[in-house]
């Protein structure tokens, strides 16, 4: 380990207006703050790989910034990625970060490489969504197109909620020729490449936003407590 520095969902993903909508369990959120430049995460990114894709996981690499002065800049690093990790850390009241670090569900902070911490507290998070289904999501459309989005939340929310759209690669092979992995090949998966917040719900009326994307990178929305608090709802069309 490097040092630096609540409710289920019910997701409805209609393909077109030919197929029917479907209505299964929700993708729990998975985020890896990682770094090409770190010694300690390639076992983090393979644990990654082996989640990339479950469906009832949405598990997502954010490569971080701040180790690229050791020797290797990252190629996927960004410092928005950075910054969301510090945020999530000042929110839980810490003033340092490392990786690698896995942050499930928006709640719980785990080593990212440690297999036993993470399938442990996926485990957990998994055993809520299937009991509670507060929230509603619904995606329409696919990527390349133009993306509808919906949420219903059938009790209401206590906190409004920010609404954030992502973007990742699948897979990517790179070769390292500095700094602590100096000389590997490592295979990235759900590499993050846009995390924005596209607008704000209130909790209480129903969030209703289309939002037109190019490429065939899949698509995630991500709907999560303001103040980098849980997350109530994370689907995905790819």
């Amino acid at each position: 380990m490097r040092l630096a520095n609540r409710c289920g969902v019910l997701i409805s993903a209609i393909l077109g207006l030919a197929t029917p909508a479907v209505a299964q369990q929700s993708s729990v959120l998975v985020e890896l703050f990682t770094s090409q430049g770190c010694a300690a995460c390639p076992p983090a990114d393979r644990l990654l790989d082996a989640l990339a894709d479950r469906d009832d996981v949405i598990a997502l690499a954010l490569h971080v910034d701040y180790w690229d002065y050791i020797g290797w800049a990252d190629s996927f690093g960004k410092s928005k990625f950075s910054k969301r990790q510090k945020d999530y850390a000042r929110s839980k009241g810490r003033a340092s970060v490392y990786t690698p670090q896995m942050i499930i569900g928006g709640t719980d902070e785990v080593k990212g490489s440690s297999e036993q911490q993470v399938m442990g507290t996926l485990s957990r998070h998994l055993s809520i969504f299937v009991s509670d289904t507060d929230v509603r999501l619904t995606l329409t459309g696919s990527p390349g197109s133009e993306v509808s989005i919906e949420a219903v939340a059938q009790d209401g929310l206590a906190y409004a909620a920010d609404v954030q759209l992502v973007r990742y690669r699948d897979a990517e092979t790179v070769d390292i020729t500095g700094g602590e992995n100096n000389g590997k090949s490592v295979v990235y998966r759900n590499i993050v490449t846009s995390w924005e917040v596209i607008g704000t719900w209130d909790g209480v009326n129903p969030f209703r936003h289309s939002v037109h994307t190019s490429g065939d990178d899949p698509v995630v929305v991500v709907i999560q407590e303001q103040g980098h608090g849980p997350v109530l709802a994370a689907a995905r069309r790819r």
